[in-house]
This record gives C-alpha cells, structure tokens and sequence, in this order.
C-alpha cells in the first residue's frame, strides 16, 4: 500500500470508531489490537495531517461536546455551530474550525485532535431570531436536566431565516473498567413557517468484554406543530415543542426497551440448541458427585466408543 491507500485506511478506521473510544482507535491505548491502526502508517506527523479531515467529520457526526473557553458549560461541535454558516463565508482556513456558542455568544477555535477549545471572541445573535432560539434553548436545558444524567444541548438559528432552528442534544456514557460505552445523538429542525418537526434519534452502544458487539441505531421522526406555536409567544410555544419532543423520545426509548426484551426472549434463543447434543440437561447440583466412569460408559451410545 502507498501512503495514500495507508491514510485512506486509517482514515476508515476513525469514522468507525465506538463512543468515547476514537483516541483508543488513534492511540492504541486501551486496546491492543487498535495499535496497528497507528502501524499502518509508521508516521506520527502524516498520520495527523492525513486524519485532520476524518476527525473533523468525526466529530462534527458524532455532536462532539467542547468547553466554551470562559464558562462553565460545555457546547456542541457541529455542522450547524460553524461561524461561517452565518456569515455565508466559504468554509476554508481558519474559519472551517471555527464554531459558536449561541448561549454565551462566543466564538472559539476548536482543535479535532486535541478536543481543546481558544482563541474566544464575542459574537452577536441574529435580533430578529434570538427570542425564540433562547426560549428553546431553556425549555432543552429544562428537558435535559429532566431526562439526562449528563447531556449536553445546543439550539442554533438559521442564517438568513427567523423561524427555522436547530436543536441537538447528546449524551456520552463511558465505562471502559467495565468494556462499554454508549452515546445518544438527537437533532430536530423546527420549522414555525411551515409547522414542522423534522427530527432523528441516533443510539450508539459498544460492549467489549471478551469479545466486540455494538448497537448502532436511528429513528427519524416528523412532526406537526399546533396551530398555537408561533414565533409571538416564546417562552409557551418552545416548552410545547420540547413536550413533543419528550414524548416523541420516550416513545423511541420504550421501543428499544421492548426490542432488548424480544431479543432476550426470541432472538437469542434461536442462535443455540435449547438441549445438549445428548437431547437431556445437565444436572448441575449433581455436577461433582457424577462418576466419570460410570457417565462415560452408560452415555457410550451418544458419545461413541472410546
């Protein structure tokens, strides 16, 4: 393989990687085996100018959580937290990593590899926008709070439109003592024009003790908006968006309660024999006082002769 094949490979095994585990993926810290993935291409300083491009779409994809330098809260890294999409620049340079808090309108610079926010700068909302846009975002803060043990939500205007917004929420769960980890993705665009939520749901669980399962899933919902949501009446018509939403998500989370119960019972179940090839179950209280001799010599049928 060239190097390009090589950062190409590399680059695949980033966007693949389970929550809270890409550094693992990286690094090979954690995990032995990942270490071949820094292998392939025997070059620290190639490898992280060939991913630069894989970790940003990484973490933009995955709602990546960064410190709004100055506060005490954290915001989320994604498309539509770019400081060019307001302005309509072109997305090169300095201002491709650029990003915004609308909560403590900042700006910062954020770092892909490093996950490391600077460089802050106060940016101003758009004032025909930012009514609504901060009624969402109490009402989420409130629904967060409510639901999630340590979640993070963020609530962006629509450049060049007042009534168009978006709400993302994640939450990371990382037990790495206990080989799991999980993340929860959901992002809504509310459209008060036309009356519409368009949202999705996206659940990512990864269990690695002895051996490597994962649960990647997404539910993609739309809605309707009563007629009695409108842009005049923030702070009412945002906390009944976010009851939606709250039901729209507990109804996702009870299916997935219901599928982990089907699986147990159906699923699993089909993947082995209900009965030993010998077609009788094993007394286990009676395990230590069989005679081997004796079992092996009546069970010759079954077995076959020795």
């Amino acid at each position: 393989m060239d190097a390009t094949e090589r950062l190409r490979a590399a680059s695949k095994f980033l966007l693949q990687s389970p929550p809270g585990e890409i550094n693992d993926v990286l690094n090979g810290e954690s995990v032995p085996s990942v270490t071949d993935v820094r292998n392939i291409i025997s070059d620290d300083d190639s490898l992280q100018e060939g991913v630069l491009s894989s970790l940003r779409e990484y973490n933009l994809a995955q709602f990546t959580i960064a410190d709004v330098p100055g506060h005490n809260h954290q915001s989320i890294i994604s498309e539509a937290a770019r400081v060019s999409n307001l302005a309509g620049d072109n997305q090169e340079g300095e201002q491709l990593d650029r990003f915004w808090d609308p909560r403590s309108r900042t700006s910062f610079r954020f770092d892909h590899l490093s996950l490391e926010t600077s460089d802050p700068e106060p940016i101003e909302p758009d004032p025909e926008s930012e009514p609504f846009r901060a009624a969402l975002e109490t009402a989420s803060i409130t629904y967060l709070s409510a639901h999630f043990h340590d979640g993070v939500t963020s609530v962006f205007p629509t450049p060049g439109l007042a009534t168009r917004f978006f709400v993302q929420i994640v939450a990371n769960k990382y037990n790495p003592s206990n080989f799991w980890s999980g993340r929860w993705r959901s992002e809504y665009v509310i459209d008060l024009e036309s009356k519409q939520i368009k949202g999705r749901m996206l659940v990512n669980v990864h269990y690695y003790e002895q051996g490597n399962v994962q649960l990647s899933t997404t539910h993609s919902t739309d809605l309707a908006l009563p007629p009695a949501i409108t842009s005049t009446s923030a702070t009412a018509s945002a906390n009944k968006i976010l009851a939606l939403i709250e039901a729209e998500e507990g109804k996702y989370q009870a299916s997935l309660n219901d599928a982990y119960a089907d699986m147990g019972e159906k699923t699993f179940k089909g993947l082995r024999r209900a009965l030993p090839m010998t077609r009788s179950k094993l007394d286990w209280d009676r395990v230590l006082g069989y005679k081997l001799g004796a079992e092996l010599s009546s069970n010759r049928g079954a077995f076959g002769s020795s």
